[in-house]
């Protein structure tokens, strides 16, 4: 119940003007954006990267409404590529196609996103195109595969897959058989019983299920979890089957047990922390505290502090 009610909270265009606008908002939403501006980003970014943890760094929004608003993002993804060589941070970049432009024009975003694409592989870099809700799954991965397919793009580019929709599975094995480098998640959207597992126990069970076949693929992947009980699951295994810790990596999220993602990272795991930022924080605030309410609790305990 909570979960959809949040869900709902993120869709809701008059509840997100009031809450981006306004000083509560924004001091809430510090616990999992790192803030406004590209300085505070490369702040927490410096800070992740001294506790031996990878980064991905993302500019929060999704569906913008005109081609202004797209080659701002544009613009803006391209300074953060050039902040990433300049400064020799150990970080790639998440992008999403509708904050590129998808719905306004397609083919400006596809532009967009070749040109950031070869941006990103002339410094040795990574885009990671983020997925969003079931919609524009096939889009998002027909175009990850176009992009993986151009000269010179070979590991330079992968996507997200959401271990709650039935069609996963398939998805990844498409995707593994072309070398294409996943971070599998659980999900985050509001989605139908007949294209998505709708309990738990069963995303769980499927997601170690995804887990296994992406680490046995030969490709490098990144398993994005913080439920330490799948974490202990996927380390014991990957032991067992002589998988390398060196093969994959875990990430976690901006201000989600940073404990656990320091442990692992000296216990010799890779982890990759994913850190956004950005006025348009809203969504995905809300989506946080869909996939797990408990933090309404710890956000409240910890409002007036500091």
């Amino acid at each position: 119940m909570l979960r959809s009610f949040f869900i709902a909270l993120s869709e809701s265009k008059s509840i997100r003007s009031i809450a981006e606008n306004s000083s509560i908002g924004q001091k809430v939403s510090k616990r999992f954006v790192a803030g406004m501006t590209v300085a505070d980003l490369i702040e927490a970014t410096v800070a992740m990267n001294k506790a031996g943890v990878h980064v991905t760094v993302d500019n929060l929004g999704e569906n913008v409404t005109n081609r202004e608003e797209a080659l701002h993002s544009k613009a803006l993804y391209h300074e953060l590529l050039d902040e990433i060589d300049k400064r020799k941070l150990d970080a790639n970049v998440s992008l999403k196609l509708t904050h590129m432009g998808l719905d306004v024009d397609e083919q400006l975003a596809r532009d967009t996103v070749i040109e950031l694409l070869e941006h990103a592989a002339s410094i040795h870099s990574f885009i990671r195109v983020d997925m969003e809700g079931s919609p524009y799954t096939q889009r998002t991965i027909d175009f990850v595969r176009e992009l993986h397919g151009r000269p010179g793009a070979a590991g330079h580019v992968g996507t997200v897959l959401q271990a709650y929709l039935f069609r996963t599975e398939e998805d990844v094995r498409v995707l593994c058989s072309e070398g294409i480098r996943i971070r599998l998640c659980k999900g985050a959207y509001k989605e139908a019983a007949a294209i998505a597992f709708p309990a738990k126990h069963d995303v769980d069970a499927n997601y170690v299920k995804l887990a296994k076949i992406l680490l046995k693929s030969g490709t490098f992947h990144g398993l994005a979890t913080h439920d330490e009980h799948i974490i202990n699951t996927i380390k014991a295994w990957a032991q067992q089957e002589g998988v390398p810790k060196t093969a994959f990596e875990f990430q976690m999220l901006h201000g989600v047990r940073r404990d656990l993602q320091e442990k692992l990272a000296k216990d010799g795991w890779g982890v990759r922390c994913y850190i956004p930022f950005g006025t348009e924080w809203y969504p995905y605030f809300m989506r946080r505290l869909a996939e797990r309410p408990a933090n309404v609790i710890f956000l409240a305990k910890n409002y007036f502090k500091g």
